[in-house]
């Protein structure tokens, strides 16, 4: 199973807000998640950009792969992905 940390969408229409998960790499997009570990509005000014540290340095020694998106995110909080 390949376990990516990657971004889900919550929020109401025009009204987007994004939960950092961990689900598996074949599972939709807005589909089953394993576990979420933060969360990220770009609405706000500046983004909001909450994250579980400890939890995704976990989830990164067991070998999950975050996407092009969430790593700028983990790299804007200082978290070496």
């Amino acid at each position: 199973m390949a376990v990516r940390l990657r971004l889900t969408r919550v929020g109401g229409k025009k009204d987007p807000i994004w939960r950092v998960v961990v689900a598996d790499g074949r599972s939709p997009r807005d589909g089953r998640v394993i576990e979420t570990v933060g969360q990220y509005n770009a609405q706000t000014e500046p983004s909001t950009i909450l994250l579980k540290e400890d939890r995704i340095r976990e989830w990164l020694d067991k070998g999950a792969q975050p996407t092009d998106t969430v790593r700028k995110l983990l790299k804007i909080q200082g978290i070496e992905a």
